[in-house]
């Protein structure tokens, strides 16, 4: 398997709705270089990566005054705006209509811009973000970064709960700060546990993977486990990244939930969502398997097919 443990200066991915390779426009690029492939910039990582760095940047994209960063951020990453619902402010231009940059970045789709696939032995993409993709996690899959491997138990921070999915598959969905920030849930079912595992706050960019190999190890992030209606159980992973001001989970845990409901989001920064399940009950879509085993991350639609049951 090719690893995309050396990406090019410029982030490739397959876009799959329109069947193209593009390039990503990478917010914050400078910054990111600078953190973790300057000497100075490795200096102060520490200073850059912890959570009250992080915390106090997200405060400062809820003030007022934030707002006059969305029009040009609009029109810079030529984001489609006319797909969301507007913010709660009145104005003319949906581009003016939030009340700061946090209240944008938690934009909703508007009614009817996505549809989840509906075939109980399809799983819909849940969230809408850059995918990789492994059939299983073993000791042959070296993503994001040669000789390094993703276990179970690492990702998970449970060792006594990771048993369940030793060996089982795994996709990554990496949501950059265009992106559309929520998350979704992939199959009807019911939460079984969930926990907080502490950690730092590196990038999730893939020029920041190549530096730092341990970064969805590290990271702080949120487990959830589903009890899945047509894919067994499922470790739900939400990671926070530099700049991500907090995971917000919008869904009671107490209740049941359907295919394609909101279970939460995140505020301001680009993050990941990490899904592994039990060995033998699914595996990634085929186009999903064999971009990532080319060294490339594809992306999807929300709602799209992610996965097909075994």
């Amino acid at each position: 398997m090719t690893s995309i443990s050396n990406p090019p200066p410029e982030i490739k991915y397959f876009n799959r709705s329109t069947g193209k390779m593009e390039i990503e426009k990478v917010y914050g690029d400078m910054f990111i270089k600078f953190l973790y492939c300057s000497v100075a910039g490795q200096k102060m990582g520490s200073f850059f990566t912890n959570k009250f760095f992080s915390k106090a940047y997200g405060f400062f994209q809820e003030i007022p005054l934030s707002h006059r960063k969305v029009r040009p951020f609009i029109e810079k990453f030529n984001i489609p705006i006319q797909d969301y619902e507007s913010g709660s402010l009145k104005a003319l231009d949906p581009k003016d209509s939030y009340k700061s940059f946090n209240e944008f970045f938690i934009r909703k789709f508007k009614l009817g811009k996505r549809s989840f696939v509906h075939q109980p032995e399809r799983m819909p993409a849940f969230a809408e973000a850059r995918y990789v993709g492994f059939e299983s996690i073993d000791n042959e899959k070296s993503y994001p970064v040669k000789g390094k491997y993703l276990h179970a138990k690492d990702l998970i921070g449970n060792a006594e709960v990771a048993k369940i999915f030793e060996g089982g598959p795994l996709v990554i969905a990496r949501l950059c700060p265009v992106d559309y920030h929520r998350y979704h849930y992939p199959d009807n079912g019911k939460v079984i546990d969930h926990f907080r595992v502490a950690g730092v706050y590196d990038s999730v960019n893939p020029f920041a993977l190549k530096y730092k190999n341990q970064i969805f190890i590290e990271n702080e992030r949120y487990v959830t486990i589903l009890q899945t209606e047509n894919f067994g159980r499922i470790a739900y992973i939400e990671v926070g990244a530099i700049c991500v001001g907090k995971i917000v989970q919008s869904h009671p845990w107490n209740k049941p939930f359907l295919r394609g409901e909101e279970k939460g989001y995140f505020l301001f920064g680009g993050s990941t969502v990490i899904i592994v399940g039990e060995k033998g009950k699914w595996k990634p879509s085929e186009d999903l398997m064999k971009n990532t085993a080319d060294g490339f991350e594809t992306y999807l639609q929300l709602g799209q097919e992610v996965a097909v049951k075994r």
